[in-house]
């Protein structure tokens, strides 16, 4: 975690800021290691600093070393006054806060504490962007839960039968996950048959699965705090032509993508990728989500595979992101096909992590 700590360190001194709050919960144990659900982080050039509560005192100095842990005695209030005592106590002027993670109720408290004589300095994605970069553990641990994913839903698919719901397949899914390690899912596990598979985000229901027929499955392990993330679409029985020549234009969309991802290549050039092929296809208009995001403490963080767009400047991609590529094609009243594999950015192009089985013809 040091490491991690005095790049963030070099970050405050470029932006001149004197400080830097912590108050997401997963920059927190980005930087820390702290895995307990209430505290800060206040990091200066020098200074280090965990506040959290008497819950989590033991734990704190067990998980975060680097750091100098201070007991919180009043956490019913949204920011306590020992951060005010540590604001006098270091002579801050100013305090960088995470602008993205703070509400304004918080916002007000964390003023109302640190008095005027503190500027509060909103600032965004600074622990964010050390976080695109997944360092060795990272990876390790993402791998992890990729392969025990992969070995969840190759497990559960040869139990499904035509009779088994939407819920009831969700449900093995995770069990299978538990199982085999999991401290928990990833996200709640899409199982969408039919025309539900037309909703990318489909809650499963009491619905059968059938026969011949498009099933979404979208699940992911998470180990050590970090997610996993993987779709395939299935079909039990017999597909017919339509599904094939759908699902074979997803497939040659997500190969061509996985072809060409690269250092440097923009966030929207890699979502053309595959977009194009869909468009021209003739389905661009049933193709609405983006090519793919980043995934690690969180299910979705940078970078964002997704179209142009002037509002959200795109980025260069780098080795070392982790990032899903999973497009598809969503059609109202019969069902919808998308794959999805998280790959890793490398100097030579990318190294696709996900290796559970995909249909072939």
């Amino acid at each position: 975690m040091q490491h991690r700590l005095e790049r963030v360190r070099v970050m405050v001194v470029e932006r001149k800021l004197p400080a830097l709050l912590i108050s997401a919960p997963t920059n927190r144990r980005y930087l820390s290691g702290f895995t307990g659900t209430y505290g800060w982080l206040l990091v200066t050039p020098t200074t280090a600093l965990l506040f959290t509560d008497s819950r989590y005192l033991l734990q704190a100095g067990q998980q975060a070393p680097a750091f100098a842990v201070r007991q919180v005695v009043n956490p019913g209030s949204p920011f306590p006054t020992l951060l005010r005592d540590a604001v006098v106590e270091l002579g801050l002027t100013q305090l960088g806060i995470e602008a993205a993670h703070m509400h304004v109720a918080e916002y007000r408290s964390l003023q109302k504490e640190v008095g005027a004589a503190c500027e509060l300095v909103p600032v965004e994605g600074m622990v964010e962007t050390l976080r695109e970069i997944k360092d060795s553990a990272e990876l390790n641990t993402l791998k992890r839960a990729i392969a025990l994913t992969d070995a969840a839903i190759t497990a559960v698919i040869e139990r499904l039968t035509p009779d088994t719901t939407e819920r009831q397949a969700a449900w093995m899914l995770e069990m299978a996950m538990r199982v085999g390690g999991a401290e928990a899912v990833s996200f709640p596990i899409i199982v969408a048959a039919g025309p539900n598979a037309a909703l990318p985000h489909a809650t499963p229901g009491d619905a059968p699965l059938g026969t011949g027929q498009p099933i979404v499955i979208d699940m992911g392990a998470r180990i050590d705090g970090y997610h996993a993330d993987l779709t395939r679409t299935i079909v039990l029985g017999e597909p017919d032509a339509r599904f094939w020549a759908i699902y074979e234009t997803v497939l040659k969309a997500q190969e061509a993508a996985l072809l060409g991802l690269r250092p440097g290549l923009l966030t929207h050039e890699a979502d053309a990728l595959a977009r194009d092929l869909i468009v021209e296809a003739g389905y661009g208009d049933h193709f609405g989500h983006g090519l793919g995001h980043g995934v690690g403490l969180d299910i979705h963080e940078g970078p964002g595979l997704r179209r142009e767009n002037p509002l959200v400047p795109s980025q260069p991609l780098r080795s070392g992101m982790v990032t899903s590529i999973e497009p598809g094609i969503y059609l109202e009243g019969w069902g919808g096909v998308r794959i999805e594999d998280l790959v890793l950015i490398t100097d030579g192009g990318c190294e696709v992590l996900s290796q559970a089985p995909k249909l072939r013809r």
